[in-house]
């Protein structure tokens, strides 16, 4: 097992919330590798947030199941290292459920049957497609994927309420054929407000996703006029994740994430444990 030695970080956002192990289908990271790296970067706290997707369409057979999580199993590993490492740092049992509009009581009871800290629902799949393959772009521009996939959000919406925040509203930028070349708030607000609106009427929060620094963007998902459009509509509860599935991506451009939300007017992120919010000065 490899070692960390302290870094010389000193880090506004001590709380990395939305983090990958081998325990999901496109993760190989060891959990105690994972601990260790958070430990040396001055964290406080970490939520492991394992994938589950329900009825996902695998384009390849051998893929078939793989981001159904064994969720006794991570649980098992999670309360070892708990225990192991209660002195150094505060982990957290969270899980990153894929939503779809048929789900909801599926995905209600999964969410009942454990004591999750923590629980994003994120789109994964768009009327059955993932976003992540360049097929969903195929044959139409880039706008009228965004906007098919930010409509399903709210299908999703509709159907499902156990949940704590909304992963990266949107993902889908990610891997569009220009990305968020000409890519805007704007452009979408008549979606992208109802999204928020019923977000906020559901009492929820969203997340700040620093994983969007992987793939080439101007941006964080969301991007910074969603943030600062939910942050005028009176949301408060926002966490900050870097969707590491490898320890060298842990809180990742953090401060950046820190420095858009004070911008956008935000004084405090959120950890949820036990399903609660405790809010932290940014």
């Amino acid at each position: 097992m490899r070692n960390y030695n302290k870094e010389d970080i000193e880090m506004t956002v001590c709380a990395d919330c939305h983090l990958h192990t081998s325990f999901s289908g496109d993760s190989t990271a060891p959990m105690e590798e994972m601990i260790l790296k958070g430990i040396a970067l001055g964290l406080t706290s970490m939520c492991f947030t394992e994938h589950m997707d329900m009825d996902y369409v695998y384009l390849d057979p051998k893929d078939e199941g793989i981001f159904e999580l064994n969720t006794d199993s991570y649980l098992y590993d999670f309360i070892k290292y708990k225990e192991n490492y209660a002195s150094r740092i505060k982990l957290l049992f969270g899980v990153e459920l894929g939503v779809q509009p048929s789900l909801g009581p599926r995905l209600s009871g999964y969410v009942q049957s454990y004591d999750f800290d923590f629980v994003i629902a994120s789109s994964h799949l768009c009327n059955g497609k993932d976003p992540y393959y360049p097929y969903f772009y195929e044959g139409r521009s880039d706008e009228k994927a965004y906007r098919e996939y930010f409509l399903s959000i709210l299908d999703n919406l509709k159907g499902f309420d156990d949940f704590d925040v909304y992963g990266h509203l949107d993902y889908v930028v990610r891997y569009g054929k220009e990305k968020d070349k000409d890519y805007s708030y704007d452009k979408y607000k008549d979606i992208l407000d109802k999204i928020l609106e019923t977000i906020l009427e559901k009492g929820k929060g969203i997340e700040v996703n620093t994983g969007a620094t992987g793939y080439g963007l101007r941006d964080l998902n969301p991007c910074t006029d969603i943030l600062k459009r939910y942050r005028e509509l009176g949301g408060e509860i926002v966490t900050l994740g870097s969707d590491a599935h490898k320890s060298a991506d842990i809180a990742r451009a953090f401060e950046r994430a820190a420095g858009i939300l004070i911008s956008c007017g935000f004084r405090y992120y959120t950890v949820f444990e036990k399903r609660v919010p405790s809010f932290y000065r940014l």
